[in-house]
């Protein structure tokens, strides 16, 4: 149940597609839903009230369908319409006006889940690409977001249609503890522990969805890099950092992570940015020279820990983000 059998991941491996596509479609749109975020908690647990999910490692997808038009969208109003038109497509098989809520995630051929996989996704024929919806804010037009939210995934499973590629996001109710174990053996994210009679809060990080982690990963605004070092190219280490009290506070560096192809390709996307001015008000201790940029791209990390000086220990690059503004990076909402 915790993961499809790896023989039926059968997504369509196809190429981000790149171009003008719809000339309506918006790279930002205006209007768009924010969705409900969990709060981070600290253990699993057991409860007859709660549901279990599996936690994605990917990217935060919102879909809108309706005989107009199909959008789909990050959590901050990105369109993901040509990044991954796979989805997008698949999407015109739902035939009722719904509002739906999930994760796009990239599988290996085990069915198995990882943001790097994602990052290069179109480059590997192995990794498929999945968007499995976890939530329904309305059908036909009208909002369901007071209902139960065990009720609001019955009436999503039932509308979601056979589909490689869109997935219904399964639960397990209670036994939380039991489900994180399975979890952990699969060396998968975490867990999102839900109330089972909740309602939908957009816009909002509610105490009745608590995300539980078995790898501690987290996201940091990139604020410069260090120069290479004997045979490596491009860059040595990237400087990071995350808001608080609206200031960018130095979490550490990591120069781990990283094949040849996304040295090169965060070196570029990092040469439009550079600066002489640090983005830090304090002066931080690093034992190289650095190249400052200014503070726009977020990157995804894993780490053993958090110190007490709250530098993340041992962190490891896992690819950058599109969904995300750096600003919205902050000590207490790292998800």
């Amino acid at each position: 149940m915790l993961l499809p059998d790896s023989k039926t991941i059968t997504g369509k491996k196809a190429p981000k597609e790149k171009g003008n596509g719809d000339k309506q479609e918006e790279s930002k749109f205006k209007r768009f839903i924010k969705p409900m975020l969990a709060k981070l908690h600290d253990k699993p647990f057991n409860d007859p009230n709660w549901i279990y999910e599996i936690k994605w490692d990917g990217y935060r997808a919102i879909a809108e369908i309706n005989k107009k038009e199909i959008r789909l969208y990050s959590r901050n109003g990105l369109s993901f319409r040509q990044d991954y038109p796979v989805v997008y497509d698949e999407l015109k098989k739902i035939k009722k006006d719904t509002i739906i809520d999930g994760e796009i995630v990239a599988v290996d051929s085990e069915g198995k889940p990882g943001f790097q996989l994602l990052q290069h996704y179109g480059e590997d024929e192995n990794v498929a690409l999945c968007y499995y919806v976890f939530d329904c804010l309305s059908i036909g037009g009208k909002s369901i977001e007071d209902k139960p939210l065990t009720e609001r995934k019955a009436l999503l499973k039932a509308l979601l249609p056979e589909s490689d590629t869109i997935r219904y996001c399964d639960h397990v109710e209670e036994k939380g503890k039991e489900f994180f174990k399975a979890l952990q053996k699969q060396g998968l994210e975490g867990m999102v522990a839900k109330k089972a009679d909740g309602a939908y809060h957009e816009n909002a990080r509610s105490p009745e969805w608590l995300k539980v982690k078995n790898v501690l990963t987290g996201e940091a605004v990139i604020a410069g890099y260090t120069e290479p070092r004997g045979g490596r190219k491009f860059l040595g280490a990237l400087v990071l950092g995350v808001y608080k009290s609206n200031k960018l506070t130095y979490v550490g560096h990591t120069g781990t992570g990283f094949s040849d192809s996304t040295l090169k390709e965060v070196y570029q996307k990092m040469q439009p940015l550079k600066t002489k001015v640090s983005p830090f008000d304090s002066k931080i201790a690093v034992n190289a020279p650095v190249t400052w940029i200014k503070p726009k791209l977020v990157c995804n990390l894993k780490y053993t820990e958090v110190t007490s000086s709250g530098s993340r220990r041992h962190p490891v690059f896992m690819g950058l983000r599109i969904d995300k503004p750096a600003k919205d990076v902050k000590e207490d909402e790292i998800s």
